[in-house]
């Protein structure tokens, strides 16, 4: 079979189409129903369970996990497994959401019954809003579309995906009343770039004690260099000679640079001649992110690390940050 560019471009544009006109019209079904199913969820005292089988268990799971990322303790019960064991995996604090496009799905209706005399609240979203689980359902959010993208009006395509949307205006809904913040989200995805940036402070990745390179104001130019070398942050402290703890200026790699520039005799000269004096500090209780954002903008690529009394207490350059996977 001999199938044109264009063919299969307007194939590929029909599917979007129908797809996209199906989630289109659920906002002409957002009713009372849906208002319901947010009520129930903010005032579940126990976790979101969400049961589907088929192409509406692949949604179910994602539905769960995107409430679970959010701020709602959700978890995802496969309707097979749950008539051989796993309905002990469900109590009477938490609320049930069923997906079902026929609303005929027996494994679901096997043990539907035995929830409802638990008392435990059924919302289910359904591509038939006058079937059997809509029977045994508290609340019911209409899923239905008026034809599948599949060209056999079959495979669920629209479907899914409409039931997918549904799911995910429930669950961002939750998280807006709940006021769930960035840092809320942060610290359900550690692992991810925004949880570090978020939660990962410059206290976390600093350098400290003995890494941390510092000199006073009375040394001599050639220490102060093998100071900068051994402790490689491209920088070193520079600390007054009666308070180690008080930070007074900086000489970089760049101080060095101009100073053998001007032709200074090294031998004779001290730190504090050649330090810079108008530096930049950063708090070490600040997420590392802003000391990116002060790097970049000054450009420079280190910083002494000071505390809310203005201790010096570390330092950290760029790498450091890279090497967080902050950026």
């Amino acid at each position: 079979m001999q199938i044109s560019d264009r063919d299969l471009l307007n194939a590929g544009l029909r599917v979007l189409e129908i797809e996209a006109a199906s989630i289109s019209n659920l906002t002409n079904k957002l009713d009372d129903s849906f208002t319901q199913a947010c009520r129930a969820i903010l005032a579940c005292h126990g976790r979101v369970v969400v049961i589907g089988i088929g192409k509406s268990g692949h949604i179910a799971r994602k539905i769960a996990a995107t409430f679970a990322s959010t701020g709602t303790p959700a978890f995802f019960v496969h309707p097979a497994e749950a008539a051989h064991g796993d309905l002990g995996m469900i109590t009477t604090d938490d609320v049930v959401i069923t997906i079902s496009k026929s609303g005929e799905t027996q494994e679901i209706l096997s043990f539907m019954p035995f929830l409802k005399r638990r008392g435990i609240k059924l919302i289910s979203m359904l591509g038939n809003i006058k079937s059997s689980i809509a029977e045994l359902s508290d609340i019911i959010l209409d899923v239905s579309v008026s034809r599948e993208a599949c060209s056999l009006n079959l495979a669920p395509t629209a479907s899914t995906t409409t039931t997918l949307a549904m799911g995910d205006a429930l669950a961002i809904t939750i998280l807006q009343a709940r006021g769930f913040t960035e840092e809320d989200f942060a610290r359900s995805h550690p692992g991810g770039l925004l949880g570090r940036k978020l939660l990962v402070k410059i206290s976390d990745i600093m350098l400290t004690g003995d890494d941390l390179p510092k000199v006073f104001t009375n040394t001599p130019l050639p220490a102060a260099i093998l100071e900068i070398s051994a402790k490689r942050l491209g920088l070193t402290a520079v600390v007054d000679n009666n308070d180690p703890d008080k930070i007074i200026g900086v000489c970089t790699d760049g101080d060095l640079r101009r100073a053998f520039g001007r032709g200074i005799d090294v031998q004779k000269t001290l730190i504090n001649d050649i330090m810079t004096k108008n530096f930049k500090t950063i708090y070490s209780d600040l997420l590392a992110t802003e000391a990116v954002h002060l790097m970049q903008n000054h450009k420079i690529s280190a910083l002494p690390v000071i505390d809310r009394n203005n201790k010096f207490v570390g330092a950290l350059n760029i790498h450091n940050v890279f090497a967080a996977g902050v950026v």
